[in-house]
């Protein structure tokens, strides 16, 4: 098969999105399928000045964009007259509410593709400015609609949005669940382990991975981390992740607390699943949350993980199985959670084994193999 995945952004972009859509397309590559990857020239803070190259067998095409409207939000019509120079069986449009998607559609009707399309579970208007409130009425009102009409099989990585949001936009024949993956490299153990010793870390870990933005809630783990620190000196707090508008407040909050540390994103695929078997437990105070990858990664890591009960989280972690389920901003319960786990040690293996049991059934292998039917299944509407 040909196939196009069209995103706002691609590797070397720091982001769940694009982390899956390379996983996807690597894996196709691997498959003998030749595979495209359109997005914008930005990595979200500055221009790609190099618009066309190969990526471990993936053709990315990266198209100018012409203005942003916020970080994650950049405006490239160019994909309009760059899709179209190319056929391809697969058109596969990620993030639903976006020009990009529609666009898609339209081309997928012009050049007589299929459209598949992943949602990646963006429905919310929270931490958005007032300013674009209108648009964004619209675009649920109108482009939406007529972007979901031009798609040929939805992909939904949870159930939650299905039955929120995707049923008044689509029927429910049209759809499909698959949830996001984990990379097998996280099953092996990385021996010697020098995580904690490289980092100066002489006890419990309570790490934090992920972008530090307004969704996932790190001031609300830093605020805990303090609390907990009043009373413990034996537990350390890392937060490793690109900022997005929260590592300036994180800091602000833990000051010279020598016990928590802010670092950068950790890239190398050896040294995450280091990191993550160096830890104690992992911790998502997420005000919302579609399917996070780190949520599967942290469980073939064997981490209990403690989060917040919202959207797609609530399918896969269950309460007393895989961890705790603690409100957002509930800063009380999710110390007591914290340190439940770090205390029990019992508990704590209890869900370390069931974690890396139910992250068997997510591998990225898996996962890809349920996309090409996926595609398959496409041709037939």
């Amino acid at each position: 098969m040909k196939i196009a995945h069209i995103n706002m952004f691609y590797s070397p972009t720091f982001g769940g999105v694009e982390q899956v859509m390379q996983e996807l397309a690597e894996r196709q590559v691997r498959d003998g399928h030749e595979v495209h990857v359109f997005c914008c020239d930005s990595d979200k803070y500055n221009q790609i000045k190099i618009k066309e190259e190969v990526i471990n067998g993936v053709k990315v095409h990266r198209c100018p964009y012409w203005f942003r409207l916020s970080l994650s939000t950049h405006i490239w019509p160019s994909l309009l007259w760059k899709l179209p120079k190319y056929d391809f069986d697969i058109l596969h449009s990620h993030v639903s509410g976006h020009l990009y998607v529609l666009i898609t559609g339209l081309v997928s009707k012009f050049k007589k593709s299929k459209h598949v399309h992943t949602t990646h579970c963006p429905w919310t208007d929270a931490f958005r400015p007032k300013i674009l409130k209108p648009f964004l009425f619209v675009n649920d009102l109108v482009l939406n609609k007529w972007a979901f009409s031009m798609i040929d099989k939805v992909v939904s990585i949870t159930p939650w949005e299905v039955e929120t949001f995707l049923s008044k936009y689509v029927d429910k024949d049209k759809i499909e669940i698959i949830p996001n993956g984990m990379d097998p490299i996280l099953y092996k153990r990385v021996i010697p382990n020098n995580f904690k010793k490289n980092l100066k870390i002489n006890g419990k870990l309570v790490l934090f991975f992920g972008r530090l933005n307004p969704t996932k809630g790190p001031e609300v783990l830093a605020k805990t981390a303090l609390e907990i620190l009043k009373e413990r000196k034996d537990i350390y707090f890392l937060f490793i992740g690109p900022d997005e508008g929260k590592k300036d407040e994180v800091i602000e909050i833990v000051k010279n607390e020598k016990n928590i540390q802010v670092l950068d994103p950790i890239r190398d695929k050896r040294k995450i699943a280091e990191m993550y078997q160096a830890a104690d437990v992992y911790v998502l105070p997420s005000y919302r949350e579609g399917l996070p990858l780190t949520l599967f990664e942290a469980y073939a890591s064997g981490l209990p993980v403690v989060a917040s009960p919202v959207n797609g989280i609530s399918y896969e972690l269950k309460e007393g199985e895989n961890g705790f389920l603690v409100n957002y901003g509930d800063v009380n319960n999710l110390k007591r959670k914290i340190l439940e786990v770090l205390d029990n040690e019992k508990l704590a293996k209890k869900f370390s084994e069931n974690n890396k049991k139910k992250a068997k059934n997510y591998s990225w292998d898996i996962i890809e193999k349920r996309y090409m039917v996926v595609y398959i299944k496409s041709k037939t509407f």
